[in-house]
């Protein structure tokens, strides 16, 4: 590969060009964003006017000059600063490099992000990138909705791949484009809720957020509720806010849906449910469910696997659907009764129990087209 050019890019809505004069006091404020912040976590605090002209007299030509490229991303029509793009760690050997991108907040929600990474994805793969990385931390599910309309498939996760100034370490989702790879966006396997929301008037689903870590705790906290669970142990805070806070990174994955269960009228938690999509080549997947104790023998749980199970056949593609229940669960084998699953079997010490017993599990399933 050769020299990247030093051009401006224009797309339906946007102008990449180099930093201007008039950019300073807009990138001054983003720069002050707490989620700017949270995610760039190497920006210079305090950042003020000198460390605005800094980034558009030194950092980004010293982008250019490594061999990387540095755009502002700026509105088509006025000009406004909206967020920057670039190509960074640019190995001319291996032909990759790295793209990473910020968004200004009074630009969030418009598609811009998408737009801009999309224009500089294709641009670089013209001028001779084989492969560009995106690293987005595991909580930061709106990075990775750009990654996946940009054209980019999750590889995995990088252990330690993001560092802070203090020496902390945490992981970064790991995306990667091929100049190989087929234009448009990447398909998911594990499709947005129409609406944001699956209902019956009665039981409301949404996915599981950081906003739901107190519900989620109190309830996984019960011993009959997470004794049934793998493993069948009581979680800490922690852990139930790590997992509420990446939930919707393992949705974009295709990996699993987790989805909160709430009173309709009153939006109150309930309970979860979950969908694991366990094998996407014959488009299998289990569904697992929970309810706190208020919310129990009002029928939200049939309702809740009803709804589910509807949006996995009509939504997501699925053909078939699995759940298991302890042999002594009847309440939870009539719920899955209830909600048109069949009874297939037994299957002998399936899961692990509390204090190192193992648990016999009944099978139930439900097909698409049975």
């Amino acid at each position: 590969m050769g020299e990247l050019p030093t051009d401006k890019l224009r797309t339906a809505r946007l102008l990449l060009r180099a930093p201007a004069e008039g950019d300073l006091d807009d990138l001054v404020t983003a720069m002050r964003d707490e989620r700017v912040r949270r995610f760039l976590p190497y920006t210079p605090e305090p950042f003020g006017t000198a460390e605005a002209v800094a980034w558009r007299d030194v950092e980004t030509p010293g982008r250019w000059a490594a061999g990387g490229a540095g755009f502002a991303v700026a509105d088509g029509t006025d000009d406004r600063l909206l967020g920057g793009v670039y190509l960074q760690h640019v190995s001319p050997r291996r032909t990759d490099a790295e793209i990473a991108y910020w968004l200004a907040p009074w630009a969030r929600g418009h598609g811009y992000a998408a737009e801009a990474v999309t224009a500089v994805t294709d641009w670089a793969l013209r001028h001779g990138i084989a492969r560009l990385e995106l690293l987005a931390a595991p909580d930061n599910p709106g990075s990775q909705r750009v990654a996946l309309a940009a054209g980019y498939r999750r590889e995995g996760v990088e252990r330690g791949g993001g560092s802070r100034p203090d020496g902390t370490r945490y992981d970064m989702v790991l995306w990667a484009r091929l100049a190989t790879d087929p234009p448009g966006p990447t398909p998911r396997l594990l499709p947005d809720l129409p609406g944001d929301e699956l209902s019956d008037g009665v039981v409301a689903l949404h996915p599981l957020g950081p906003a739901d870590t107190a519900d989620a705790y109190a309830a996984q906290r019960l011993p009959d509720v997470y004794e049934s669970s793998v493993p069948p142990l009581p979680p800490t805070l922690d852990q139930v806010r790590e997992s509420c806070g990446t939930a919707q990174s393992q949705w974009l994955a295709g990996a699993a849906a987790r989805l909160t269960i709430r009173d309709a009228p009153s939006d109150r938690y309930a309970g979860e449910i979950l969908l694991l999509y366990t094998e996407p080549v014959t488009a299998t997947g289990m569904i697992g469910y929970h309810l706190a104790r208020d919310w129990r023998g009002r029928g939200y749980a049939t309702r809740a696997v009803r709804l589910l199970a509807e949006w996995a056949f009509e939504h997501a593609g699925l053909a078939r659907l699995e759940a298991g229940a302890a042999l002594d669960n009847t309440g939870s084998q009539a719920v899955l009764e209830r909600a048109g699953f069949r009874r297939v079997g037994v299957q002998l010490s399936r899961r692990p129990g509390p204090r190192g017993t193992r648990i016999d599990d009944v099978q139930y399933e439900l097909a698409r087209d049975r």
